[in-house]
């Protein structure tokens, strides 16, 4: 039976390490039972070398943990801590159960009734996984806490971040699966202006949720295009949705950032290329 480090242990020692020309990061696995889902979720919990003042300390949780190899994110991270560019930070990447019911909008399935525990994973990340970081890294309160993910990752992503402001600040999305609609998109009677969940449930929410959001999308990552405006759906849904949140003047234009690749695919080697400049927006030296 494998045996995981406890993050104090890794902490303590990564607190007391001699500072030499390469500041190597801490890999660890780790996992935590959630009564939420009744089921084990495997973690890997990248740290960069962490000061004795906890205080200066980030948070990054990201969904799909499982891909954090394709993504690139141990060297990412590695280089841009070793280049100076981006603070202390501890990353917690949660690897997926069962994406499809898990990852979504919370209380609200798509048309398939795909989603329909999202509930309950908004509700382990806040109630159990949060708190368990926190217990595991005796840090009180993190700097700044972030959370990210890609495609239906980053629906999920933005949903928990968007219902948990009060312990989230910013929110970071790659090719977020803004098109999730709670009817077939062939139906006669289908609207965007409506049928698109995400986007609904931020037009007629009255939260003012203090977060600051940076959002990723390729030009290349569908072919589709419902309105036949040649401009592929995954785009429109994510512009669309940052007009939503602009309208209810909730932040400042430069606390809302969109990133566009005309070359981007859906794909781990297109968000891998654009993670390091999430890292930097997300927790770097000016950050």
């Amino acid at each position: 039976m494998k045996k995981y480090i406890p993050f104090y242990i890794i902490l303590c020692l990564f607190s007391f390490t001699s500072t030499g020309c390469k500041q190597k990061l801490t890999v660890l696995e780790d996992d935590i039972y959630s009564r939420h889902l009744q089921k084990h979720f495997k973690l890997s919990i990248i740290s960069t070398k962490l000061p004795k003042d906890k205080s200066t300390i980030n948070l990054l949780i990201l969904n799909d943990g499982q891909d954090i190899e394709q993504l690139r994110l141990k060297k990412i991270v590695d280089s841009l801590f070793n280049k100076k560019l981006i603070n202390p930070l501890v990353i917690v990447a949660v690897h997926a159960g069962n994406r499809e019911q898990e990852y979504g909008v919370a209380g609200l399935p798509d048309y398939q009734n795909r989603g329909s525990k999202a509930d309950k994973y908004d509700d382990f990340i806040n109630d159990e996984l949060y708190p368990y970081i926190k217990k595991k890294t005796v840090i009180r309160k993190f700097n700044k806490v972030t959370i990210a993910g890609c495609s239906l990752g980053g629906l999920s992503a933005f949903d928990i971040a968007w219902n948990h402001a009060d312990k989230i600040d910013k929110v970071g999305v790659f090719s977020g699966s803004f098109w999730w609609r709670d009817k077939d998109g062939a139906a006669v009677d289908y609207s965007d202006e409506v049928n698109r969940i995400m986007l609904t449930k931020i037009k007629s929410s009255r939260k003012k949720p203090a977060l600051k959001y940076w959002f990723y999308i390729g030009d290349k990552e569908e072919e589709s295009d419902r309105d036949k405006d040649g401009i592929i759906d995954a785009v429109d849904d994510t512009k669309d949705l940052l007009n939503i949140i602009k309208s209810k003047n909730i932040c400042s234009n430069d606390d809302l950032i969109l990133t566009e690749s005309a070359n981007g695919e859906h794909n781990y080697s297109s968000w891998s290329t654009y993670f390091p400049q999430f890292l930097i927006w997300a927790v770097g030296k000016n950050n």
